[in-house]
């Protein structure tokens, strides 16, 4: 095998891949190939180790996204390498017994129509032992076209599930979970008049906008698209609702900055100009990290800044519990909400909470907390 990779002249690269897991302390990373359509399927494999004994096909369980063609593979495999790693420790926050991984497909747009994609998407899905849901760019009708055709029945979060799509109680918990936090530092849990800026308007960030409102705060939201801000706007009128530039987000002069969308924002350069009190949202991996000792280290430096922020994979579980509870349980809208009322909250109190007793960032606390669940 590694003469193939010196024989193309790739033995460095595989240097690099394989330093990258061995940083996040990652199982590996399993890749199919569908030469006919050009689309380059990875798992990336955290930890095996809460599903190897789960009795069931899937034993880890994370999102499924798409890659577009010209982005860089390298950059796809850290984008999937920390969302894997992520997956663990947030199936650990919700109490799952499944591993943690997160598939990356690199390909142009999906057709739905198209079972030869299909069935591949399936077979690896199938392959790799994940329970899984479309995450950015894969349409969710994607795991209802997988059930209907017999392809998988390991995706998850379809618009034709009892339980519906992951966005919304992804939100949800995460309000929830925000609401916590204000409290545990002001007192009292009413968001009520507090200037938050959302930074992203896709399946969470929508509805989390929503349930901000519920509470009359002053809201701010910024989207890479601009007509899905006006008609967020639209929909919502006289709300005093205001749009901002997507690249003003980490400088807003707001209470809580709360990102659902994309990771990787926060890091040495942008913490000395964060002014808000909070970073409270849904995104996956916003610390810009590879690992665990980096994401860690710039967790105190937001900490010394006065800034309440926990690792969003704590306090953002309620779309992979979702997830579980369409494929285990075949649950409905009502049990899964009673699910996310009783783990989220909860979760985020007792974090906070032995954090400050333990002298460390809320962050640190959570870590610890899985360490050893994940690693024995």
């Amino acid at each position: 095998m590694l003469a193939l990779y010196e024989e193309y002249g790739l033995l460095e690269y595989l240097e690099q891949v394989n330093a990258l897991i061995r940083a996040g302390k990652h199982f590996g990373i399993t890749c199919y190939f569908y030469e006919k359509y050009d689309i380059r399927f990875m798992m990336h494999e955290h930890s095996r180790r809460l599903g190897i004994n789960n009795k069931r096909q899937a034993i880890m369980a994370g999102g499924i996204r798409r890659h577009f063609p010209e982005e860089e593979e390298l950059e796809v495999i850290v984008d999937g390498l920390n969302l894997g790693r992520g997956m663990s420790f947030k199936n650990v926050a919700g109490g799952l017994n499944f591993g943690g991984c997160k598939a990356t497909v690199t390909m142009g747009p999906l057709d739905l129509n198209n079972m030869e994609m299909m069935g591949f998407l399936g077979f690896a899905i199938d392959s790799t032992r994940d329970m899984t849901g479309p995450d950015m760019n894969f349409p969710t009708e994607m795991s209802d076209v997988m059930h209907r055709e017999g392809y998988s029945v390991q995706y998850t979060g379809g618009p034709g599930a009892k339980t519906g799509e992951t966005g919304k109680p992804t939100a949800y918990g995460v309000y929830l979970s925000m609401k916590q936090a204000v409290k545990f530092h002001e007192g009292g849990e009413s968001l009520a008049g507090k200037r938050v800026a959302v930074a992203g308007l896709g399946a969470v960030g929508w509805h989390m906008c929503e349930y901000l409102l519920s509470e009359n705060v002053k809201l701010f939201i910024t989207d890479i698209n601009n007509a899905t801000v006006q008609s967020f706007i639209t929909q919502h009128p006289d709300r005093g609702i205001t749009a901002f530039p997507v690249g003003d987000f980490l400088t807003m002069d707001v209470d809580i900055l709360c990102p659902c969308a994309i990771g990787g924002i926060i890091d040495d350069e942008t913490i000395p100009n964060i002014r808000a009190k909070y970073i409270w949202g849904s995104a996956n991996n916003q610390l810009r990290a590879s690992s665990q000792e980096e994401e860690i280290r710039l967790a105190k430096r937001l900490a010394q800044r006065g800034i309440c922020f926990q690792a969003e994979w704590w306090h953002n579980t309620a779309g992979v519990i979702c997830g579980v509870e369409e494929y285990l349980y075949d649950g409905t809208p009502q049990t899964l909400q009673k699910k996310v009322e009783d783990i989220l909250p909860t979760n985020t109190w007792k974090n906070l909470s032995k954090a400050k007793e333990l002298g460390i960032t809320p962050t640190e606390c959570a870590y610890r907390t899985c360490e050893k669940i994940i690693y024995g």
